[in-house]
């Protein structure tokens, strides 16, 4: 690999990054920032989910709101749906498109909040997660990218990464949304 080919991964994700600075976009994540910080003011959980590097993004979100994320506040109830055992058991009996949903089932309840991300907007996965949520008055935030796919006419806020033809690009915007809407709940939260 060249430092043309390395520098080009910069240019790009500064590109979209730019494209992405738009104050629609800043009032969509301050719209799901108040949802979160609604739910966990009333008692509510959060729950993420999300397949390959978007799970580690799910886990990331969840680990420092139950952890530190920049200030010293009390651990938030938060759960990424990423245990391994509860996957293998849910894939093999039922089928992998509802390792998500299945989890949803047994622990959500009316006035948590999900936050559901799919680079493609097509994960269909997330897609029943966003179903089952749904169903149990559960809110869902949606981190997308292409197009927003089917999961952008589902979800109560979607928040989406300006069109690439590469997931990377989509996930980079979703580390910086996911920063920003703890830095969020950390400010706003009782």
């Amino acid at each position: 690999m060249s430092s043309n080919q390395i520098s080009d991964h910069f240019t790009q994700a500064l590109e979209i990054l730019q494209k992405f600075n738009t104050l629609e976009n800043f009032n969509k994540i301050e719209s799901a920032g108040k949802i979160f910080v609604n739910s966990l003011n009333n008692k509510g959980k959060i729950y993420s989910c999300g397949n390959g590097g978007s799970m580690c993004d799910a886990m990331h979100f969840a680990e420092e709101l139950t952890g530190r994320y920049r200030g010293n506040r009390k651990a938030l109830p938060a759960i990424s749906i990423s245990d391994v055992s509860h996957i293998s058991c849910v894939s093999n009996d039922y089928g992998y498109e509802f390792i998500f949903s299945r989890f949803l089932e047994a622990w959500g309840q009316e006035g948590d909040v999900l936050l559901a991300i799919s680079t493609s907007g097509n994960s269909k996965n997330v897609i029943n997660a966003i179903h089952t949520a749904k169903k149990a008055g559960i809110k869902v935030i949606a981190l997308t990218g292409k197009d927003g796919g089917e999961i952008a006419s589902l979800c109560d806020v979607e928040i989406r990464a300006p069109y690439s033809d590469f997931a990377d690009r989509a996930q980079e915007i979703h580390i910086k949304v996911i920063h920003s809407l703890i830095d969020y709940i950390e400010s706003y939260v009782e």
